[in-house]
């Protein structure tokens, strides 16, 4: 009983430390005189026709100078009508941008990937570098929508700070059935896990939703090279070797204006095999702040899952397992409450006492799972 406690609190403290960790990260609010950064905004994409009106839509208000920016779409095989969808949707803004002689149309590019590892993603965001007329790389999904100031916030942190790397929010923006409200509070807790580790300076987590980069440092640590055979982690494996490469200069964006959002999955089955997807690459981490965090949140949630078993065999008593539960419950709020306001959202106590009933069950299901499970993603098989 010594050791269960001792893991389990090891736990307590963890999360707590990740409250202090968010506070240390400091809103950016910061504006600039005018605009000077050249973006390349990269966005691979698979069979996405019922999501690129969303994101096309969202390009188009954003408030950036035209000329400084270039979008790079990268087919990866759809057999959709996607590519039809995004070049009729340039064209007529190039129509518009004719009758009007104030306005600038975006450069636009879709290109065609070229698989050469077991990484789709990863070939589709190399090839798009490498056609890349800016130094500056950000890379979004085709199932994101990015808000009006995205660019704006990004050129003026960059203006203010001198960086290689710029880690950046992501919010899931459906809410209304419970498994969305689940899914919405469990990357709730990524996020704010990820902004907490730059606050207490061991970063491990990244999004590829929200990611920017300069291409010159993504050459210089010859990109995807020696992972390329993960089929995820686009995001994660980058943010170590930049890291490694100069880790002052990596940096989180904390700025409401900076928020991508993005959509919840809509059936369990497909949560699963995201979720088995991103455990997948867990292994692999280089950075021993992923490992040894992770191994805590897997510890603490399988503890509350064992406990009914201990209390039967008298290891534990009912009350034991009770203020475990109490105690992690109020604890986790502290952390997602951080994050809720940070997003100008609110928590739902009925709906977080029922995730975080079933929270404890579906972590160590994913665990298991990610052993022994190979997963689907976009219609494709990939080996674990």
């Amino acid at each position: 009983m010594i050791l269960i406690s001792i893991l389990f609190y090891s736990y307590i403290i963890c999360i707590l430390a990740f409250v202090f960790g968010f506070n240390k990260v400091a809103e950016f609010n910061t504006k600039v005189a005018s605009e000077i950064t050249t973006f390349s905004v990269i966005i691979p994409f698979r069979n996405e026709a019922n999501n690129l009106p969303k994101l096309l839509a969202s390009i188009n208000e954003l408030s950036y100078p035209k000329e400084l920016v270039e979008f790079i779409f990268v087919d990866d095989f759809s057999t959709d009508n996607s590519v039809e969808i995004i070049t009729c949707h340039f064209e007529r803004s190039r129509e518009v941008s004719h009758l009007d002689l104030d306005s600038a149309r975006p450069d636009i590019r879709v290109l065609k990937n070229k698989n050469v590892s077991n990484s789709p993603k990863k070939d589709a965001i190399s090839i798009a570098i490498k056609n890349a007329k800016n130094n500056w790389i950000v890379t979004t999904d085709a199932d994101c929508m990015v808000p009006k100031n995205w660019l704006k916030r990004i050129d003026a942190f960059i203006q203010k700070h001198n960086c290689n790397m710029i880690v950046a929010p992501v919010s899931y923006k459906s809410n209304t059935t419970f498994l969305e409200q689940f899914q919405r509070l469990d990357f709730m807790s990524l996020q704010a896990t990820t902004i907490a580790s730059f606050g207490l300076k061991i970063p491990f987590l990244a999004n590829g939703a929200n990611f920017i980069y300069r291409k010159n440092i993504f050459e210089k640590v010859n990109g995807f090279k020696g992972n390329a055979e993960i089929a995820s982690g686009d995001d994660v494996f980058l943010l170590e070797k930049f890291l490694k490469l100069d880790f002052k200069k990596v940096r989180y964006l904390k700025s409401k204006d900076a928020i991508v959002k993005t959509f919840p999955v809509n059936s369990f089955s497909k949560l699963i095999q995201q979720r088995v997807r991103w455990a997948s690459k867990t292994s692999n981490y280089t950075l021993m702040a992923g490992k040894i965090i992770g191994i805590l949140v897997l510890t603490g949630n399988s503890i509350l899952v064992i406990s009914p078993l201990f209390v039967f065999i008298k290891i534990m008593t009912f009350k034991t397992f009770v203020s475990f539960f109490l105690l992690k419950l109020f604890i986790d709020y502290l952390l997602l409450e951080k994050m809720a306001i940070f997003e100008d959202k609110k928590i739902d106590f009925t709906t977080y006492l029922k995730s975080s009933i079933l929270y404890p069950y579906f972590t160590l299901l994913i665990f298991i799972t990610s052993l022994f499970k190979n997963f689907q993603w976009k219609g494709r098989s990939f080996k674990k």
